[in-house]
C-alpha cells in the first residue's frame, strides 16, 4: 500500500497509509434541498511573474475549467470574491475580466454564478462617502450587465469613514436602491480582513448584526439571502433566526459548516444555512456528495461524508486566517486542476511546508484527494524539491 510522507514543524517524517478516493458520482439532477457555491480561486499562468505587488496574469484556460468542474458537480460559483484573491493579488482589470468571463462559462455549462461588488477599483485609501455609494454602483451595474449575481461585499473604504451605524444604513440604502436584481450581503470578518474592524458600526456581533437586520429590513425586495462569514456559529445562527421571509443565510463559516448546513435536518439547529464557502471549493466533489445524501433523505450519510472535512478546512483556515487562499491552491494543484502550485501576488509561498504537510494528511483522511496517486506524486516532489527525502 502506497504511503504519504509527512513532515512536521519539528523537521521529522512520518507516514500515513494513502486511501482511495471517495467514491463519489455527479449528481444526475440539479441539487434540492441546499443551495450551494463554492468560492474560486484564480490560477495565474506558470511563466508569469507571480511576485508581490504584480499585475495578475492568469491563466484562463485553467481558471475557467476549475469552474466548470464545480458546475459539473451540481454546484454554483461564487466569483470575484476574497478566495479569488481580491485586494490580495487580483488588481481591478483582471477582476472585471474574470467577472466577464465567468458569467459566460455560466451560461454555457448552464450554472448559478455570483460575483463579487466592492469598491476595490478605487485606488484612494480615503474617500468620502458619496464616492464609496458610487464605487459600489459602478461595480454592481458592471457585474448586472455580465449577467451574474451580485454579491455587495464589504468595503474597506466603507470601513475607513464611516463615522456610526447612519453610515452604514445611508450607503448600503443608496446601493440597493440602484440595484435591478436582488442581491446578497456579505458581512466578513476580521479574521478574513483586519481592515474591516467594526463593520455596520460596532465591533460586537450583536449590535452590528441589529444593523444589517435594520438594513434589510428596509429594503425587502432588494436582498435575496446575507453570506456570514465571522467564524461564529452563534452571530450566524442569531441572525440566521431573523432574516425576512425569502431571504437565505448563506454561510461563509468554513470552521462550523456541516452543522449549519445540516441545521435541523441533523439534529443540529433550527432551519439550517444554505453555502457560499471557500471551503467548498478545495472539496467540491465531497460537498455535492454531502447534500446528494440530504437529498435522498439520508442526513446520516451527510455527515459521515461532509463531518471529516471541517478539521481539514480549519486547517486551511488556520490562523492567520486571510492566508487561507494558499490551501485551497493547494488542494487544486494536488487534485490536478491546475500544473503548477503557483499564485498570484507569490501567495503561494504564505504558508508552510509542516502547515501544508497537515492540509495533505487530513485532505487524505477526509477522502478528498480526488487522484491520490497524483497527489502523493506531486507532494513527494515537493517535499523533494525543498531538501525532504520522501
Amino acid at each position: 500500500m502506497a504511503a504519504l510522507t509527512l513532515l512536521a514543524a519539528d523537521g521529522s517524517l512520518s507516514d500515513a497509509a494513502l486511501n482511495d478516493a471517495g467514491a463519489y458520482g455527479r449528481p444526475s439532477a440539479p441539487l434540492q434541498s441546499r443551495v450551494a457555491y463554492a468560492a474560486a480561486h484564480v490560477v495565474p499562468r506558470v511563466s508569469a511573474d507571480n511576485t508581490p505587488g504584480q499585475p495578475a496574469d492568469i491563466d484562463w484556460d485553467a481558471t475557467l475549467a476549475f469552474r466548470r468542474n464545480v458546475y459539473s458537480w451540481g454546484l454554483g460559483v461564487a466569483d470575484a470574491m476574497d478566495t479569488a484573491q481580491r485586494n490580495m493579488g487580483l488588481d481591478a482589470e483582471a477582476t472585471r475580466e474574470l467577472i466577464s468571463r465567468s458569467a459566460e462559462v455560466a451560461r454555457e455549462e448552464g450554472g448559478s454564478v455570483v460575483v463579487g461588488v466592492n469598491t476595490d477599483h478605487v485606488l484612494d485609501s480615503r474617500i468620502p462617502l458619496d464616492q464609496v455609494i458610487d464605487a459600489y454602483k459602478e461595480q454592481l451595474h458592471f457585474t448586472e450587465e455580465q449577467g451574474a449575481g451580485p454579491v455587495l461585499m464589504a468595503s474597506r473604504h466603507l470601513a475607513r469613514v464611516a463615522q456610526d451605524a447612519a453610515d452604514y444604513r445611508r450607503v448600503y440604502r443608496e446601493v440597493l436602491s440602484s440595484a435591478t436584481v436582488p442581491v446578497v450581503l456579505h458581512w466578513l470578518g476580521t479574521a478574513f480582513d483586519p481592515e474591516l474592524a467594526g463593520y455596520f458600526g460596532a465591533d460586537d456581533w450583536q449590535t452590528a448584526s441589529a444593523v444589517l437586520l435594520d438594513i434589510i429590513g428596509e429594503n425587502p425586495d432588494k436582498v435575496a439571502g446575507v453570506k456570514m462569514s465571522l467564524l461564529n456559529a452563534e452571530s450566524e445562527i442569531s441572525v440566521r433566526a431573523q432574516l425576512p421571509d425569502g431571504v437565505r443565510m448563506f454561510t461563509g463559516d468554513d470552521f462550523n459548516y456541516v452543522s449549519l448546513i445540516g441545521g435541523d435536518t441533523v439534529g443540529q439547529g433550527d432551519n439550517h444555512s444554505d453555502a457560499l464557502l471557500g471551503a467548498f471549493a478545495a472539496i467540491t466533489p465531497v460537498a455535492s456528495a454531502a447534500i446528494q445524501a440530504l437529498d435522498a433523505g439520508d442526513p446520516a450519510r451527510y455527515l459521515e461524508i461532509l463531518g471529516p472535512t471541517e478539521e481539514l478546512s480549519r486547517q486551511v483556515f488556520a490562523a492567520p486566517t486571510f492566508y487561507y487562499k494558499t490551501g485551497v491552491a493547494f488542494l487544486s494543484w494536488l487534485n490536478g486542476h491546475q500544473p503548477a502550485f503557483q499564485m498570484v501576488g507569490g501567495l503561494h509561498s504564505a504558508r508552510s511546508l509542516p502547515h501544508l504537510s497537515r492540509i495533505v494528511e487530513l485532505a487524505n483522511a477526509s477522502l478528498a484527494l480526488e487522484d491520490p496517486e497524483l497527489a502523493l506524486e506531486r507532494w513527494h516532489g515537493m517535499l523533494r524539491l525543498n531538501g525532504v527525502e520522501a
